[in-house]
């Protein structure tokens, strides 16, 4: 469509990319919505515990085998091997550390030497969620919030919740059990899936159909006005409309995100999970996103928690606070470190994590400093009400604040522009996309970069 005049464009739009994606990802993820809303019926029927567990865990197979075939045996075969060491080491108070060991192992395994890089990413998303549950178990087994070890059904049960075994996100396995005992169906529980869905669908016609066409269609700034007088302007011009694809690249990244993410709250939700309860009240309430914080943020920590909510509770529970005895920065990069391996061991991933690293913990020691010189509520979070800051809703106040969002845009922009179909066309070929990653930085003059490294030397100078 990228050759069309403009009215071609939105004559074709419909017919050529908004409904063909709206079938085609209602196609790839129906029997998965029918297979949660079949486990929760059954549940409901008053079934003993154990068939509970054991119709998960026959839905949660089912589904694997419809996304991955016949290669869903590595996810089955990490399970194994961490029910095994959990098993192994069920009298230990160390088997946090013992499991997160042998995973590691394994996932390193399997990106260097077990089977092709393609494949084995194809799964990524299930071996991180199946990951980061068995660590989540082993830590909750040595603290004593899970009081009792899982029997091997109630442990393959948590593993392979139907709800959460593709889409994520993670639970804990305390919210599991909580989940097989099954609420009552109700209004809210039903418009929550349905309005997760639809959103779903919607970010992934974003994602296809609006965002890379962004700039040449729906905001034309490629007009006359800009390409007039082109070679007293061309350097000018080359460097804007490399910005604004980096932020179409970014934009259709982001929304594919949130098509994820709303879908793993869909599938999560129908299965019967997601809920928190006071007292009598019950409220279908599971967020994975926050889209408006990302795209419009007040900071770069607000961001990278509102990307993923229940992967950030995860690290910030199991890494973050573990490693604060070595140091908050210590801690940030451990954090980001673990991030990456569960992500997997691609350059492009890594470099942006780590580069995220940096820049959260400068943003924070900065504005915490500025925070404490100027007596304002200028924090990478925000303040509560009765923060006992002078100023709070001075212009000024609002001033720093807005220049630190402006910044945070810009920081997506640049680390968002390396990531498209061009980046997973080259997902088996490690060396092209590291060059790929170089390439579209320095196009961008490495912009981030320098900005952290001069944000860090004002930060020294003012401590």
């Amino acid at each position: 469509m990228g050759a069309l005049s403009k009215q071609q464009f939105f004559q074709e739009l419909g017919s050529g990319c908004l409904l063909p994606t709206v079938q085609h990802g209602l196609e790839q993820v129906w029997q998965l919505l029918l297979i949660c809303l079949v486990c929760r019926l059954l549940w409901r029927l008053g079934l003993p515990s154990f068939l509970k567990h054991l119709s998960t865990v026959a839905g949660g197979f089912y589904t694997l085998y419809l996304f991955f075939e016949l290669h869903m045996v590595w996810v089955v075969l990490l399970s194994l091997l961490c029910y095994l060491i959990l098993f192994l080491c069920r009298h230990s108070s160390s088997r946090g550390p013992f499991l997160t060991i042998t995973i590691l192992i394994y996932l390193l395994l399997g990106e260097l030497h077990m089977m092709d890089t393609t494949t084995w990413h194809k799964m990524r998303g299930s071996q991180m969620v199946v990951a980061m549950k068995a660590v989540s178990l082993a830590f909750d087994l040595d603290k004593g919030i899970v009081e009792k070890f899982p029997s091997p059904v109630e442990f393959m049960g948590y593993i392979y919740f139907v709800g959460t075994v593709i889409f994520g996100p993670w639970i804990s396995f305390n919210s599991y059990m909580d989940t097989v005992e099954s609420r009552k169906f109700s209004i809210s529980w039903f418009l929550k899936s349905v309005f997760s869905c639809v959103k779903s669908q919607l970010c992934l016609v974003i994602s296809n159909c609006i965002a890379p066409y962004l700039f040449p269609y729906f905001i034309p700034v490629f007009g006359d006005k800009l390409l007039r007088n082109k070679k007293r302007k061309m350097s000018f011009v080359i460097l804007l409309i490399r910005w604004l694809q980096a932020y179409e690249n970014t934009l259709s990244f982001h929304f594919s995100n949130y098509f994820v993410s709303y879908l793993g709250e869909t599938t999560s939700t129908l299965a019967g999970a997601g809920f928190t309860e006071e007292k009598d009240n019950l409220k279908w309430d599971l967020t994975i996103a926050k889209p408006l914080n990302v795209e419009f943020p007040r900071s770069m920590v607000e961001v990278v928690t509102s990307w993923n909510l229940p992967m950030s509770r995860w690290l910030n529970t199991y890494v973050f606070r573990k490693a604060l005895k070595y140091g908050s920065f210590t801690a940030i990069i451990l954090t980001y470190t673990a991030s990456a391996l569960l992500h997997g061991l691609s350059f492009h991933i890594g470099a942006v994590l780590f580069t995220l690293g940096f820049i959260t913990y400068i943003e924070h020691v900065l504005r915490k400093r500025l925070s404490v010189i100027l007596n304002a509520c200028v924090l990478s979070k925000r303040c509560p009400s009765d923060c006992k800051h002078r100023h709070k809703k001075d212009f000024w106040v609002y001033f720093i604040n807005g220049i630190f969002s402006t910044l945070a845009v810009l920081h997506l922009t640049y680390l968002g522009s390396i990531f498209g179909s061009s980046t997973d066309d080259m997902d088996s070929y490690e060396d092209g996309i590291a060059s790929h990653t170089i390439e579209k930085w320095t196009q961008l003059s490495w912009t981030s970069h320098w900005l952290t490294f001069g944000l860090w030397v004002l930060y020294r100078l003012i401590l």
